[in-house]
């Protein structure tokens, strides 16, 4: 996998552009010499890592024939207070919707993709405790 960050020559502003194509835009805090307009890169690897679990989940309950309709994942997370500001803890909140849906089955969704499948919570579970729990929406 490869990618490519520029810097603008300005600001602490950079565009990603990744290996299928896409644009991803990065600044930094204005205390930083950014100016705010994009989300910080450490925002990226969070939101990053929920939406690989997300994927995952999604797709294991739909092997497993639930009938889902929609996934959240709503992540809270502490960082180190001296660099490397690493993330120490991460929280994952899955709110998980469909018709029918079975707890076990969603618990073991989450589980799997915590355990085994979401390469982004194995990289960052060297340096943060990861959690996760789960709620069902019937719709």
């Amino acid at each position: 996998m490869e990618s490519t960050v520029r810097w603008n020559g300005e600001g602490m502003s950079f565009i990603a552009e990744t290996e299928s194509g896409h644009l991803v835009a990065m600044d930094g805090a204005p205390d930083g010499g950014g100016r705010n307009l994009a989300p910080r890169p450490m925002e990226l690897v969070l939101v990053g890592t929920g939406g690989c679990t997300a994927y995952d989940v999604v797709l294991i309950l739909k092997r497993s024939r639930q009938d889902v309709t929609s996934c959240e994942v709503r992540l809270s997370a502490e960082r180190a207070p001296t660099d490397p500001k690493v993330f120490t803890k991460i929280h994952m909140h899955f709110i998980v919707r469909g018709r029918n849906l079975k707890p076990p089955m969603v618990e073991n969704a989450v589980r799997l993709s915590r355990d085994k499948y979401c390469s982004a919570s194995k990289m960052l579970e060297k340096t943060a405790a990861i959690t996760a729990d789960f709620e069902i929406v019937e719709v």
